[in-house]
C-alpha cells in the first residue's frame, strides 16, 4: 500500500515535470525568433516534403555559420535542394534562399528597429503562455492533492506542505521562463 507521502510525492513529481516540458517548449520558441544573426536554432520545426514524406530538415542537411549574418545549408542529398529552399520560403523567415546546386545559402538582413521591438512583443506572449502552462501544472497537482485530502489518502498537514512545495517549484520554473526571456530579449535589442 502506498503512503500518503508516497503519493504527493508522485503529484509533485508529476506536476514538475509538465513544468520542466513546459521550460524547453518556452527555450524552443524563443530559438525560433529570428535575431539578425544567422542560426540553425531556426530551422528546427522546419520539415521538408523529401520524396512525398515530411521530413525535418536537420535530417536532410548540415548546417555551418561562416560569418554572423549568413547561414550555409549543405544538403546530405543535392537532389533535395528545391525541397529545402521550398520549405525556407514557406516558412515565413522572410529570408531569400540562394543555392550553387551545391548547398544554400541564406543572407540574413540586420533587422529594424521597429521590427526588433515587435519581436521582443512576439518572445513576451510566448514566455506569457510558458507560464500559463507551468500554473496550470501547478493547479492540476493542487487539485490532486485536494482530492487525494478528501479521500483521506494523505492528511491536512501533508496536503498543505505538498501545496507549499508546488508553489516553490512553480516559481522556479517561471523564473527560468523570464530568465531565458531576458537573455532572448538582450539579444534582440543588441545591434
Amino acid at each position: 500500500m502506498t503512503t500518503g507521502n508516497e503519493l504527493t510525492d508522485l503529484v509533485v513529481e508529476e506536476a514538475g515535470g509538465r513544468m520542466e516540458a513546459a521550460v524547453q517548449h518556452a527555450r524552443q520558441q524563443f530559438a525560433s525568433v529570428r535575431t539578425g544573426r544567422a542560426s540553425p536554432a531556426l530551422f528546427e520545426r522546419f520539415l521538408v516534403d523529401y520524396y512525398g514524406t515530411e521530413v525535418p530538415l536537420q535530417q536532410l542537411a548540415s548546417f555551418s555559420v561562416p560569418e554572423a549574418q549568413l547561414l550555409v545549408i549543405s544538403p546530405f542529398d543535392k537532389a533535395s535542394i528545391a525541397a529545402i529552399e521550398r520549405a525556407i520560403i514557406q516558412g515565413d523567415l522572410g529570408l531569400n534562399p540562394s543555392n550553387d546546386g551545391n548547398v544554400v545559402r541564406l543572407n540574413f538582413p540586420p533587422l529594424t528597429e521597429e521590427r526588433r521591438r515587435e519581436l521582443v512583443r512576439v518572445v513576451k506572449q510566448m514566455a506569457e503562455e510558458g507560464r500559463v502552462a507551468v500554473r496550470n501544472a501547478r493547479r492540476s497537482g493542487r487539485q490532486e492533492i485536494d482530492h487525494l485530502s478528501k479521500d483521506g489518502d494523505v492528511s491536512e498537514d501533508e496536503a498543505g506542505r505538498t501545496q507549499k512545495e508546488l508553489d516553490r517549484i512553480t516559481h522556479e520554473h517561471e523564473q527560468l521562463i523570464n530568465d531565458a526571456l531576458g537573455a532572448k530579449e538582450q539579444e534582440l535589442l543588441e545591434i
